[in-house]
Formats: structure tokens, sequence, C-alpha cells
């Protein structure tokens, strides 16, 4: 596995992993359900082969994954940079809001630590901006959990170029989360390069289109009913069939690599720069070893040409969430 920098010194695999699909019965379900059994050995063996980069977050749950989180690496801590996020108001197991509050930044640190077994979180994200926050109140009081050996490196999620910003202004940001791939590009317009710019890493989620880009379906009937892209917008009516123009190029050029689809997306991400690691979500061992080996792909220029023009920025058929999920990004 080879190994890459995000920001200010915080240190990663080249790949992590989105523990997110790994929730067994809970509010977020892609495909069938996960076995909890096979989703700790899927960590483990994500460890044995290098990768000690692991994802996951309060909502995804809520809470349980975490907890799965925290039975995995017990006994196996030292070495790993794990990552969880705060931002959402609950009424018990029910999301009803976001909370960016200070408060909320310090009181959900302590569930978080408790649920995943450690005294000392690697980074701390805020999984939405709350535009009623000023962002310089939520990372001042995130910069005090650091002080305080709560946590070592602040992210944020989903953040536009003013809030990384106002927020690097504060404290240091080590990394930005959000949705990249080759059918979600637009981040490469102003968020990327101001990332750049601030000396912020930044880590794509949904590398792989939500599993879109694999080439694993061609029809949305071969999800399951309670699956989570029965409701994506790219996912439905004639945005399903006109996406898949681009999953048949990143099959032509995984043929040429004798290689998997998704091997050649993830390899297209990491192309894009040496500041950048995706974590694709797993939840069984087969797909996440089929994934790890994307470090190993190395896309020539032909590649990336033809990468580049079958998926454009702006060229995928849909908006990536309804109007309720796109009112939470990019703010």
């Amino acid at each position: 596995m080879h190994y890459r920098e995000l920001g200010h010194g915080l240190k990663a695999s080249a790949l992590g992993v989105g523990c997110m699909p790994m929730v067994q019965d809970g509010n977020i379900t892609y495909g069938k359900n996960a076995d909890p059994d096979e989703a700790i050995k899927t960590i483990h063996r994500a460890i044995d082969l290098g990768i000690n980069f692991f994802d996951t977050a309060q909502i995804y749950g809520p809470f349980q994954n975490e907890e799965l989180v925290g039975r995995a690496i017990k006994g196996k801590r030292d070495g790993l940079i794990i990552a969880s996020k705060f931002g959402f108001k609950f009424d018990g197991a029910d999301v009803v809001g976001v909370d960016g509050s200070p408060a909320n930044a310090k009181s959900a640190i302590e569930g978080i630590l408790k649920r995943l077994g450690i005294d000392c979180l690697d980074l701390y994200y805020q999984h939405r901006v709350d535009p009623s926050i000023p962002i310089e109140e939520t990372v001042g009081a995130m910069a005090e959990l650091i002080t305080e050996g709560k946590i070592k490196h602040i992210g944020l999620s989903e953040a536009g170029v003013e809030t990384l910003r106002r927020a690097a202004a504060v404290a240091p940001i080590s990394a930005l989360q959000s949705e990249y791939s080759l059918w979600e590009r637009d981040i490469e317009e102003e968020i990327l390069p101001t990332c750049r710019a601030l000396g912020i890493g930044f880590v794509p989620y949904s590398p792989l289109g939500r599993g879109f880009l694999t080439g694993a379906f061609r029809n949305l009937d071969e999800l399951p009913e309670n699956d989570w892209r029965q409701q994506d917008p790219r996912f439905q009516g004639d945005n399903f069939a006109t996406n898949l123009a681009i999953v048949d190029v990143v099959g032509e050029i995984a043929a040429k690599h004798e290689a998997s689809h998704a091997q050649i997306a993830l390899a297209w991400i990491l192309a894009q720069g040496n500041d950048i690691v995706p974590i694709p979500g797993f939840k069984r061992r087969v797909t996440m070893e089929d994934s790890e080996k994307a470090s190993d792909v190395t896309l020539d220029a032909d590649d990336l040409a033809t990468l580049d023009l079958a998926a454009p920025r702006g060229g995928t058929s849909g908006p990536r969430y309804g109007e309720r999920g796109m009112k939470m990004v990019r703010l």
C-alpha cells in the first residue's frame, strides 16, 4: 500500500475505508444487509493489507457504525487513522436537523470516543455546515479539543469555498471530505484549488458513484427496495440509462489494464493529485481486496483523456442528491 499526506502532517494510506455500508438494519442501506462479522473481518483484512484510514460518523446507524468500528480496532489501534463526524441533532435515533454549535462539537466527541473505545480521535469532521452557527465558532471549539487531547486533526465535510477560508483562518484544517468521482467533478472548479491553496487535503466519499461506476448492475430493479439508491436522482429513469455510457468507457479502460471497473475509477481519482485519499465504502472483504489494488494501477495519458471525454465536469445526468440533500452541501 502506498501512503499520502493530507493536510498539516496527517498521513494516511492512499486508499481508506468508508465504513458506512457496514451498518446493519440502520438508516442507510446499500445492497443486501451487512453482516457484522464479515464487516469486522473486512476491517481486519484492510489493516493486514496496509490500509490505516477508516471513516465513520455519528449518523451512520445512527451510532452503531462507530460501535462496530470500535470492536474491530480493539487491540489494533496503533498506527491507524480513525475519522468520525458530528454535526447533526438527534431525537433518540432520529435525525432532526443540523447542529454545528460549539456545545455539540464538545459533547458529541465524548460519545464518539466511548463508542470507538479510544481516548483520542485522529480526524474530527463537522459532517454538514450549520448555516445558523458561524464557522469560526464551530472550528474554535474543535481547536479546543485538540488542546484537550481529544482529537488530533480538524476536518470539514461538504463545505464551500468561503467557509473553508474562514475556517482555515481560525485553525489548521487537515481535510475536506466531499463527494468526488468520475461522475461528480464540480469540486474541481473552485473547491479543490482552494483546498490546495490553504494546505487542506481532500478525502472523496462515494468515489465509485455509490457503486454505479463498478458496473455491478445495469438496472435499478437489481437493487433491493430499501436500498438508499432507489431515491438517488442519478439512478432514476433516463438518468440511469444515460449515465451507463460512463460505465461502458470505464469498462473499456479496465479491459485494457486487465483490471476491474472499480480499480479504474479509483485509479482515476488517485491520478488527480497526491493530496487526495478516497474512501470507497465496503462491507465485504472481496470488494475491499479488489479496490485496494487500484493504487498499483497507472493510467496513461490516453486513458485519462478518454475518461475526461466520457465524464466531463457537469456531464452526469441528474443531481447527486434530492432537493433536501442539495441544500446541505457546498455551504
